[in-house]
């Protein structure tokens, strides 16, 4: 058995699922930005060719009455690969063994996500992500590897009472004129263990004023 299988089977049973998410990601609800971004790679398809202008026509069409994401997803399963669709509702573990995962665009994020990493650097971008929980549960299982969590202002980073991190690092500001976190503030809890590596939590970085500016 090679060292990624004994650590993942080592990990496996810590890493189960506490408790099942509800609703499901394919039930939840659908944004108009949502709709938007579907109706944009319908409309590309049909500019190449991939789909004729009546089936251009009626996909439109059912974007425009959707009501949940995986009535959405369903319009372009077959238009683009899994890690170019609109939206990620893909709710496996993260796992990195001696490499570089990474989560961001629009993804849907269980309430428990499990992360693994063996000597490798995981990067969770949670700037354009739908929660399916205002508290979201990081359940660690790092040796000597890196997670960093890129989350808007004003998220609140807490550690479980067990968990077990070596090394955290939280930058995540809150937002300009904020006194503090307000009581709807969605929470990142972090549970489990890092030895030898660290996590890193931080908001995304504000764009630069320009010196010169037309009146």
């Amino acid at each position: 058995m090679s060292t990624e299988s004994k650590w993942l089977s080592a990990v496996s049973a810590f890493l189960a699922p506490r408790a099942p998410d509800a609703p499901g990601a394919a039930e939840l609800r659908a944004s108009d930005a949502d709709r938007e971004r579907v109706i944009k790679v319908l409309a590309d398809a049909v500019t190449d060719g991939r789909l004729t202008p009546p089936e251009h026509e009626e996909r439109v069409e059912r974007a425009y009455t959707a009501r949940t994401l995986g009535e959405l997803a369903a319009l372009t399963t077959d238009l683009l690969p899994p890690e170019s669709q609109p939206f990620n509702m893909d709710g496996r573990p993260v796992t990195a063994f001696f490499r570089t995962e990474s989560r961001a665009g629009r993804w849907v994020v269980p309430s428990q996500v499990p992360v693994t990493s063996l000597g490798g650097r995981v990067t969770m971008d949670l700037c354009e992500a739908l929660l399916q929980s205002r508290r979201v549960v990081v359940q660690l299982a790092v040796m000597a590897g890196t997670v960093t969590l890129i989350v808007p202002e004003g998220v609140r980073i807490v550690t479980a009472p067990s968990a077990r991190v070596g090394s955290l690092r939280n930058e995540v500001r809150l937002p300009p004129g904020a006194a503090g976190y307000g009581p709807d503030a969605p929470v990142i809890e972090l549970a489990g263990f890092v030895f030898g590596g660290k996590v890193i939590a931080r908001s995304p970085r504000r764009p630069r004023k320009g010196l010169f500016r037309r009146p």
